[in-house]
């Protein structure tokens, strides 16, 4: 997978994993945001084994369905937008 630059840098954390769970990216913020888990070192991994239950479970039916899911989770004083959503390639459903 190739990045755009502008994916790289941007101030959002982006992880994307293929229909599999399997981590195919990550920017420079999810890298920094899981560095104790490995950052980069973790692309090839699951995702799914990143995610305690239950919120594997429902990342896998996601990962099934394709289905958009969007939340807040407060962490640190600090409200972050998790927003999790397919992608597609020409129309092909490729994973989230």
């Amino acid at each position: 997978m190739t990045s755009h630059a502008w994916v790289r840098e941007f101030s959002g954390a982006i992880t994307v994993c293929d229909v599999h769970g399997a981590i195919l990216e990550m920017n420079d913020r999810a890298a920094g945001m899981f560095k104790e888990q490995g950052g980069r070192a973790l692309i090839g991994s699951n995702v799914l084994d990143c995610h305690p239950e239950p919120a594997r479970t429902k990342l896998q039916r996601l990962l099934q369905t394709q289905q958009t899911n969007v939340y807040t989770i407060e962490k640190d004083g600090i409200t972050k937008l998790i927003y999790q959503s397919p992608w597609y390639a020409d129309g092909e459903y490729c994973g989230f």
